[in-house]
């Protein structure tokens, strides 16, 4: 009978990191695992930084893959990585030590005193004055806050002696990869490379010679590859994963996770977990009419138009915690799956439309910062709190379709919308608004995970 071959799929999430063991002969998953990060920690720019404690998030990879069955990790013959885009972390040589025990590498850590933070894509130092200040990027996509490259360039600006402490620089997963492979230069997808501004996806190349004319340490810039592509070999034995195990170059999670759940072309993907996008795939880059939808490398030379909005899953759980803690306030603690539970109850009685009106942008758009959250037309008929949660919900649909109306779909020649993510799957009160909003089936099919995702795209 001939030898089992897995492929491990890595996800290293803005809050989690998620692992799976891919079969790709069936098709399926033979084993998964996922933990939470706990990475966040306090930015020296306050509420405007969000940055990640990286030792942290490589100590969940650890704890993810080392509690996966060995018997199973043996037959691993590559490993596919994927992660949060956008964000940047910088390093210097002696960024990880492998740890060993009885000759066996039992893990890899990272050495926090030679690499800084992770400045995640929700870091929002990079203010609208300070980046049109910056020269225009040789690229159909727009460089914004939070972008890798913006972040190095305020860097550049306000803590030049910083950079100058460091060679080398990626995403957290880029990272990862580097470590896993022991990589002297990092090497980046395409879709990495692209998330984080001044690079030309069509000539695969970085803006270099742009970023030089403002004395950007192109040096700090990694090696890019086309998405699919391996990054290296698994540097030794890891957890039962025989040393010399191809590790592709890390990927979006985005496009993975639609690479999981896309059955066919006339699919849209609507992902809704902290954040949301809409996204459909194309052959090229076309003009659309919409300056709020961008198009992003995928696989085999396609792309993704999206519109990915900042404000998700992560706007209707600040408003539960708002809830909890005005209970509190008056002593009384209700934990967050109650409220949940009655507000997807009420909402679903809450008539199908309200005469409130929410802007629902708590945390702007990178096409608009400065925007905020407001509510309109309150009146004695809408306060009751089902009326309330369900204008939430419909505001975070409607932005969505201000962003990427219906008609970009129908043009596409899409039947459905294929849903995606915990902030979506669970909510039905926020489902009924996507069927409401783009006159579209929505459905839940089996996929819809980056870590299995990143497995499919080694394959």
């Amino acid at each position: 009978m001939a030898e089992k071959q897995y492929i491990l799929g890595m996800d290293i999430g803005t809050t989690s990191v998620k692992v799976c063991v891919y079969d790709p002969a069936t098709k399926e998953l033979v084993a998964k695992q996922n933990k939470d990060t706990a990475a966040n920690i306090p930015s020296d720019q306050g509420i405007e930084g969000n940055k990640q404690d990286v030792p942290k998030i490589v100590s969940a990879v650890h704890y993810c893959v080392s509690r996966l069955p060995r018997d199973v990790l043996r037959h691993v013959t590559k490993i596919g990585v994927c992660g949060q885009m956008h964000g940047v972390v910088l390093w210097k040589n002696g960024a990880w030590e492998k740890v060993e025990k009885d000759n066996a590498v039992i893990r890899f850590e990272a050495t926090r005193e030679n690499m800084s933070a992770l400045y995640t894509w929700q870091d929002t130092r990079c203010k609208p004055e300070f980046l049109d200040s910056l020269p225009k990027p040789n690229s159909h996509l727009k460089c914004f806050s939070g972008y890798g490259c913006a972040t190095l360039l305020w860097m550049l600006k306000h803590k030049p002696d910083k950079l100058k402490n460091f060679s080398y620089a990626g995403t957290v997963q880029d990272f990862v990869v580097a470590m896993l492979c022991e990589l002297e230069t990092p090497i980046m997808s395409d879709q990495n490379a692209a998330s984080w501004g001044y690079f030309n996806t069509e000539d695969n190349e970085w803006n270099s010679e742009i970023l030089q004319s403002i004395d950007f340490p192109v040096k700090l810039l990694p090696k890019v590859v086309k998405s699919g592509q391996f990054a290296g070999k698994l540097s030794s034995a890891w957890n039962g994963i025989p040393e010399g195990t191809p590790v592709g170059a890390a990927l979006g999670d985005l496009q993975c996770s639609i690479l999981a759940t896309l059955e066919n072309e006339q699919d849209a993907v609507l992902n809704i977990s902290t954040s949301a996008q809409l996204a459909i795939v194309v052959k090229g880059i076309t003009d659309l009419g919409c300056t709020t939808i961008e198009h992003l490398p995928y696989f085999h030379n396609n792309y993704l138009v999206v519109a990915a909005s900042l404000n998700g899953g992560n706007v209707l759980a600040t408003f539960v915690k708002m809830l909890q803690q005005w209970m509190l306030e008056f002593s009384f603690p209700i934990p967050q799956s109650k409220v949940w539970e009655k507000l997807i109850a009420l909402g679903l009685e809450a008539p199908q439309t309200s005469t409130m009106k929410i802007s629902p942008h708590l945390l702007g758009e990178r096409h608009s910062p400065t925007a905020k959250a407001a509510v309109e037309n309150i009146d004695l008929s809408n306060i009751q709190l089902g009326h309330v949660f369900r204008a939430l919900c419909d505001s975070l649909i409607e932005n969505l379709h201000v962003m990427m109306p219906k008609e970009v779909l129908s043009n596409a020649n899409i039947r459905r919308i294929v849903g995606n993510g915990s902030g979506l799957s669970r909510n039905p009160v926020l489902q009924r608004a996507v069927e409401h909003y783009y006159s579209l089936p929505l459905e839940f099919t089996s996929g819809g995970d980056a870590a299995k995702g990143a497995a499919i795209a080694v394959v």
